[in-house]
């Protein structure tokens, strides 16, 4: 009952990502998870028109059997992305589960990422996979791909977080890519099949790269960038945030440079990122 009750509240459209976090948690401290149409839309505070009823036992029964999810519910959904303000209610994936359960690390940076970028990444990635992390970022184009492609060429782990139904890869230049990680490695998001791309949707996906991971390493990003707005989450979420530092000459790495002046940790070598982990496995 519970999942049904999460799947069919999570696929609805017209209740926003805060609107949904009050129902699921009404329900949980209630334990009451049979709604109508109507009582939603008052728990969440709404007077816009959703889907709620459109979401039959039919539909939901064909999405159960066309997809692999978990809920917040279940116990293999990612302890980390619990305690984010707005955690996702469902997680549809492909690849392997058990890769949550490890240490990982964020990658994000520039689309148009410069030969320094690729170069910084293949400088830094094989004692970052040798270390154990799991590599987390976004399959976009640019350093998000390259991470993805230097963890699995360094016989790493890494895990793909998309803002569309998992049957398609956007952009296309990643399609090889995200089929060969839903196959040996893993890809998530919180849409089901046959969602297309919308701008909003890439915000949202970005709050799963940095509830999921316990730090994000920026690599080239400019001053209004999705990168930012991950490290910013990252701050929120209280995990680190690490940059690597470029050119002044460039804008690609202004955005990283304001962090590191807003106190982020600037990275040289990968011991940075290390020191940084060992002093809180000290602390704690």
């Amino acid at each position: 009952m519970k999942n049904n009750f999460l799947l069919r509240l999570s696929l609805t459209k017209g209740i926003g990502a805060f609107g949904k976090q009050q129902i699921y948690q009404f329900a949980k401290r209630h334990q009451w998870w049979e709604f109508d149409g109507l009582e939603v839309r008052l728990l969440a505070q709404t007077t816009k028109t959703n889907d709620w009823n459109e979401w039959t036992e039919e539909r939901l029964s064909e999405i159960q059997r066309t997809h692999q999810f978990i809920t917040i519910e279940d116990e293999e959904y990612p302890d980390a992305l619990r305690y984010v303000p707005t955690p996702p209610l469902v997680l549809f994936y492909k690849g392997d589960l058990n890769l949550l359960k490890r240490n990982m690390l964020a990658i994000v940076g520039a689309r148009d990422a410069t030969n320094y970028g690729y170069h910084v990444l293949e400088e830094l990635l094989p004692d970052i996979t040798k270390r154990g992390f799991v590599i987390v970022s976004g399959l976009a184009k640019g350093i998000d791909s390259f991470a993805h492609q230097f963890a699995i060429s360094n016989q790493g782990k890494t895990i793909g977080v998309v803002g569309t139904g998992l049957d398609i890869c956007y952009p296309k230049s990643s399609g090889n890519l995200q089929i060969e990680m839903s196959q040996h490695h893993l890809v998530l998001s919180e849409y089901p099949n046959g969602t297309t791309p919308a701008k909003f949707h890439f915000p949202m996906r970005n709050r799963i790269i940095a509830g999921l991971s316990s730090g994000v390493l920026v690599v080239e990003a400019k001053k209004r960038s999705g990168s930012l707005i991950t490290a910013q989450q990252s701050l929120e979420y209280g995990k680190d945030v690490f940059v690597v530092p470029g050119s002044i000459l460039d804008g690609r790495s202004s955005g990283c440079h304001q962090l590191i002046q807003d106190g982020a940790i600037c990275v040289e070598k990968t011991q940075d990122i290390f020191d940084s982990y060992d002093l809180w496995n000290k602390i704690h």
